[in-house]
């Protein structure tokens, strides 16, 4: 029956089935129907009004009998029995039940002799699972499982039809359609009202093997927005969340340097949990390429690799617009991960990233990554402690970028306990901590320390937050081969050396919360003072504190350097103050602050970092939010003596989850000696953005544009607009489709991995392809 407002297309069958073919097909009339590869097998897919069956409740204090097993109970308004036939002849809301099967129809005509139940009119049929079949007239046994059925409709739990001119289910459950056809689409539209499915595929035959969960396929086409169908080879398909081996969707594309591009991935299933995915990559330029996606998931936890392998040219040399020096090599890379639970409190992880060269993740356009990261953690964390051994190898892809200048941390060992002090309400922290890092061709540190942490915090009558800290700890480092760091300030000093740090603070937060407009504001002004004898630092090699930059984040920090290689040992005063205001659909928070340094003894912080003076430069962050329509995040710094900007940083995200756009902004104006620190200042934007045209319709794209110019990095080759590279595409995506096509461009050459055009085709079918 259509939806009321919609028109009622002519000619159609009006015969719905409803049945979760996944948990059993218990009802034989769980057959499918839909459009055959004729017009004259044209269903309709809308479902029938008709209730399912209901059995009728006991009467009260009437004496319940328990019916035989096989038994067929049965009501209705009027009753015939035919004794030389053995015919039995139910009219007016018949209910039959056996075994958890319920049937509903205006007449059912049931032969006892030959088990034959015809039902006509209004039928409704209902198995144990809850799966309800809808149809006109319908044939089957007394059992209400077998039988077989016309022109019927099947609409499947997980969403997808069934449909079949005629259909007939067999004794180990097996269903075998003719004229059939299948489609996980939606049939209605926004309105509910009916509509033709976005694609389906029509077949001769179709069978589906329960015990399986798949669909098979003879004589097949497949229809696509309703466009000429193409011919399909014999295949199958899963129902629903399952899986089973077979081919994947495959994909196109285009580049440069590769040509044209076309992949086809299949899927082998090795088990309910395990499964392997080998993607041949054909190319028309260059040798074909392997990749291979291994997955299991187990009790304790689950882990993935994949890997890629080709045989093609590749350059080493990374600087030279042409480069001359390309031969043919074997070139690949290894991607996993890895974690499992041991326990409640035990946790073990791990990831692993490596490849050929460095430019092969480029050209490939597999990823973008400057570094790869390779970890293994093992991790125990309970209420008041933490505990983990971890290591970690970091491979560069950056041009002139000494490999052999990379860490290899092996190993890590952290241990963290919490625990109150008993006497005044307040809460120490212990950490003990050891770290040896390893350089094939480079410095070599090894680290250890313990320190102690203790934390009171008070509230006043006056609404004061007051807490006070009291910090110590003690240092070992040993280092060789100093000489192999370029920045002099990295390399401290060869040999064993220790350190002893120390440090006390009071910090306190006022919060004044009061109306504003139709809302609320908080005013928090805050003030901290730290205190901290002078202490070694230069003597020290520094591997996890060599970028230093002020900013809200760190700006009431007891240490503002980013590790724990270097400290800031300095008295000072730090002063600040936070605005919150929350208004109808409107929030808005600002924090601003700068600190004073007490001592006058010379900093190792150098120009350029905001704390070099006594004064340090200015630093807030602002962030604005109205509904889930718009977010802007805004940090910066500006010079306390000229009020330059020295960091200007904005993220902003406007519109809906449909149509948005993203702006992130950045530039660093910090002039920071080459010779004291390695990150260079710069300056950057990117945008992107999605528009929805149409109810599936969408159109993307992104962009990374470097605006660096010469006189903010004198070693920086880009003239102030640079693109990087963009990407733009369109996008179709309803319940059961997604068809794509990106246009990328890169505009750097590096060695092999040439800038330049390339494109993508993508399209996926729900249940199809996985």
């Amino acid at each position: 029956m259509a939806a009321q407002g919609c028109p009622v297309p002519k000619g159609l069958v009006r015969i719905v089935l409803r049945i979760d073919l996944l948990t059993g097909c218990a009802v034989s009339l769980a057959l499918a129907c839909g459009l055959a590869s004729s017009p004259v097998y044209a269903q309709d897919f809308q479902n029938r009004p008709v209730a399912p069956p209901v059995q009728d409740p006991p009467v009260a204090n009437a004496p319940t009998a328990t019916p035989a097993e096989d038994q067929v109970q049965f009501s209705s308004s009027a009753l015939e029995y035919d004794t030389n036939t053995d015919i039995v002849t139910a009219t007016g809301e018949v209910r039959m039940f056996r075994q958890g099967d319920k049937l509903r129809a205006d007449k059912v005509v049931w032969n006892r002799k030959t088990g034959k139940v015809v039902a006509t009119g209004n039928i409704a049929v209902t198995n144990p699972q809850g799966d309800i079949a809808y149809g006109d007239e319908i044939n089957l046994t007394d059992s209400l499982k077998d039988g077989v059925v016309d022109n019927m409709l099947v609409v499947l739990e997980q969403g997808g039809r069934l449909a079949a001119k005629q259909g007939t289910r067999e004794t180990d459950g097996t269903v075998k359609l003719q004229s059939a056809a299948y489609t996980p689409c939606s049939v209605t539209n926004s309105a509910g009202c009916p509509k033709e499915p976005t694609w389906k595929i029509t077949a001769v035959r179709v069978t589906y093997r329960p015990e399986r969960k798949r669909i098979f396929y003879s004589g097949a086409r497949l229809h696509l927005f309703g466009l000429p169908s193409l011919p399909l080879p014999e295949f199958s398909n899963p129902v629903g969340g399952g899986s089973d081996s077979g081919l994947l969707s495959p994909n196109a594309g285009y580049s440069r340097v590769n040509g044209l591009e076309v992949n086809a991935p299949y899927y082998f299933k090795l088990g309910p949990n395990r499964g392997l995915t080998i993607t041949p990559h054909v190319y028309s330029s260059v040798l074909p390429m392997i990749q291979g996606d291994y997955s299991a998931l187990g009790t304790r936890g689950a882990f993935r690799v994949r890997a890629y392998g080709t045989v093609s040219r590749r350059s080493d040399d990374l600087t030279t617009q042409d480069p001359t020096d390309t031969s043919m090599a074997f070139r690949g890379y290894l991607d996993g991960i890895a974690r499992y639970q041991l326990s409640p409190n035990w946790t073990a992880s791990g990831s692993l990233r490596l490849t050929t060269d460095r430019t092969f993740l480029r050209r490939y356009d597999i990823s973008r990554d400057d570094r790869l990261r390779s970890t293994a953690s093992l991790e125990r964390i309970d209420d008041t402690s933490y505990f983990a051994i971890s290591g970690w190898y970091v491979q560069t892809l950056r041009v002139q970028d000494p490999q052999g200048q990379q860490p290899i941390a092996l190993p890590e060992i952290d241990y963290r306990k919490r625990f109150d002090d008993g006497v005044l309400g307040g809460r120490f922290q212990l950490q003990l901590n050891t770290l040896a890092l390893t350089r094939t061709d480079g410095q070599d540190t090894q680290r250890a320390f313990a320190s102690l942490r203790w934390d009171l915090r008070k509230l006043t009558n006056w609404g004061h937050e007051v807490t006070f800290t009291a910090f110590a700890r003690g240092d070992a480092y040993n280092t060789n081969d100093t000489l192999a760091t370029t920045v002099e300030s990295y390399r401290g000093l060869e040999g064993f050396h220790g350190r002893a740090i120390g440090a006390v603070a009071v910090d306190v937060k006022w919060p004044f919360i009061g109306t504003f407009l139709s809302g609320t504001q908080r005013l928090t002004p805050r003030v901290q003072i730290v205190a901290s004898p002078k202490i070694a630092n230069l003597s020290l090699p520094n591997e996890d504190s060599r970028a230093v930059d002020l900013d809200d984040s760190n700006l009431f920090a007891l240490n503002r350097f980013a590790g724990y290689d270097r400290w800031e040992d300095s008295s000072r005063a730090v002063y600040g103050a936070e605005w919150a205001v929350d208004l109808p659909a409107i929030t808005l928070d600002a924090t601003v602050g700068q600190s004073y340094r007490l001592d006058t003894r010379p900093t190792i912080l150098a120009d350029g970092t905001g704390l070099s003076d006594r004064f340090s430069d200015i630093v807030g962050r602002t962030e604005l939010r109205f509904r889930d329509f718009v977010s802007i995040t805004h940090r910066y710094r500006v010079d306390k003596d000229s009020f330059a900007i020295r960091r200007n940083e904005v993220d902003a995200t406007v519109g809906s989850r449909a149509t948005y756009v993203l702006v992130g902004y950045l530039k660093l104006n910090r002039n920071i000696d080459a010779a004291i620190e390695d990150l260079r200042d710069r300056e950057e934007i990117r945008v992107a953005g999605r528009v929805q045209f149409a109810r599936f319709w969408s159109a993307f794209g992104s962009a990374v544009v470097d605006l660096t110019n010469a006189r903010e990095d004198p070693l920086s080759l880009s003239d102030g607009f640079d693109p990087i590279r963009h990407r733009v595409g369109v996008q179709y995506e309803d319940d059961c489709l997604r068809l794509g096509a990106t246009w990328r461009r890169t505009y750097n050459d590096t060695g092999d991995a040439r800038k330049g055009n390339s494109f993508l085709l993508s399209l996926a079918f729900t249940n199809l392809g996985r």
